[in-house]
């Protein structure tokens, strides 16, 4: 017999060689993680730490730390001593004093005009005809009756005279003599009535006979000779308006209110300039004459008129002008350029150039600003020299390089190169032109 050879026992642990497969892979994850987590440090380190570490002396980063500390060009002009007006600007609309739309007072057909569109008319000066006809008749009626009732009332007086001698002698009642009486107070009251009557037609004559109620200047005629006027009519036969003097009305925030009636209370008079839309021609000056007793809520304002002589009649009705209102003038405040003044999270700020040549940041408190100044009543004193152009890279402690303004208009353009001489000495041969 043969014997048969038995299987070789299974062992349990024959996935062992699978489970050492794996393990290689498991690493290279582990590998790619660490490799992940070096990029991102270095990524952070060049973003968030390198730039605010001090370059090393000497090398690629000498170089570029020495590009750094380089002083930046900047305009800096000294803060001085000046007077200063004081001005509300605002946006306003020429207002007549009169306007006075001329329409019949009777009907009737217009006959005759007597204006020429748009000249000037003075008060009284007559300017159409209504047919004055109807009411001449009216007229003649009136007077017809009053000597009719006239006529009435002699006689009954006469009668009233001859009752009063019969009662004497006894020879008529005295009720009689009572009704004669009031027959002739009757009669009277008939003769007001026919003159009251004469009285309203010569008035209609009157009416007929349109004049002028102001002086002013008289614009289109609404309607033609020949027509049929009535004194319903809203458009009337022309308007007439007053040019001399014009107004003005404008509107200042509530928040100038206060300083406008500090010195309108005073009676002093307030100027007012008019210019036109574009601002650069003036139109007219004149003065303050009136201010509104509330404040509208929908727009926070306030209404204020002004008045103007008007005589070269620069100024027309319902024009669109720009307004400049002069509140109060400034003696010997500190004044800097308005571009000297930076907005900040703590507020207001400038630059102030150091005698070394190195600008600080002093916080201000400011006042009113006009043309191109605005008046520093905390941190700057007249004298001190501050940055008007060249801020943006700027910060506590930056070396700089005073350059000549090259605006003229500038207010003490010329000083900054004599202001800035004793920092010059230090650090460089005085100003030096801006390098294009």
């Amino acid at each position: 017999m043969s014997t048969q050879t038995p299987p070789p026992p299974v062992s349990r642990t024959s996935p062992q060689p699978a489970r050492a497969a794996s393990t290689p892979r498991r690493g290279r994850h582990w590998v790619l993680w660490i490799f992940l987590v070096v990029v991102a440090g270095a990524v952070g380190y060049a973003i968030f730490v390198r730039p605010f570490q001090q370059p090393t002396e000497g090398g690629r980063g000498g170089r570029r730390g020495a590009r750094d500390n380089q002083p930046m060009p900047v305009t800096a002009i000294p803060a001085r001593t000046s007077d200063l007006e004081v001005k509300t600007a605002a946006l306003g609309t020429v207002t007549p004093v009169n306007t006075v739309t001329i329409r019949s007072r009777v009907d009737g057909e217009l006959q005759k005009i007597f204006f020429t569109e748009g000249t000037n008319v003075k008060a009284g000066a007559l300017l159409a005809e209504i047919d004055p006809r109807p009411f001449e008749v009216q007229k003649l009626q009136s007077e017809a009756q009053l000597a009719k009732d006239q006529a009435l009332l002699d006689n009954s007086r006469v009668d009233l005279d001859r009752f009063k001698a019969l009662l004497e002698q006894d020879s008529v009642a005295k009720q009689q003599v009572d009704t004669q009486a009031a027959q002739v107070a009757q009669n009277e009251a008939a003769i007001k009535q026919d003159e009251a009557q004469i009285a309203s037609s010569n008035l209609q004559l009157t009416y007929a006979h349109v004049t002028a109620p102001i002086s002013g200047r008289i614009g289109l005629r609404s309607v033609d000779q020949g027509n049929i006027v009535h004194a319903s009519d809203t458009n009337g036969i022309a308007v007439i308006i007053q040019l001399q003097p014009m107004t003005v009305l404008f509107s200042i925030p509530q928040d100038d209110v206060p300083r406008v009636m500090k010195h309108f209370a005073t009676g002093e008079p307030m100027t007012v300039q008019a210019f036109n839309r574009d601002g650069q021609t003036l139109l007219a000056t004149g003065k303050l004459v009136t201010v509104d007793n509330q404040i509208d809520p929908t727009t926070g304002t306030v209404k204020l008129r002004a008045e103007f002589p008007n005589t070269d009649e620069m100024l027309f009705p319902n024009q669109f002008v720009n307004i400049q209102l002069f509140v109060e003038q400034l003696k010997g405040v500190t004044v800097v350029p308005t571009a000297a003044v930076q907005r900040g999270l703590n507020g207001l700020f400038v630059y102030v150039v150091s005698a070394d040549n190195t600008v600080s940041v002093h916080p201000v408190e400011t006042g009113p600003s006009d043309k191109g100044v605005i008046v520093i009543t905390k941190g700057v004193k007249p004298g001190d020299v501050v940055v008007v152009d060249g801020v943006d890279k700027l910060r506590e402690g930056s070396q700089v390089e005073l350059i000549t303004s090259t605006d003229e208009k500038s207010p003490a353009a010329a000083a900054p190169a004599k202001d800035a001489q004793p920092a010059g000495k230090r650090g460089h041969k005085g100003a030096k032109p801006a390098q294009n």
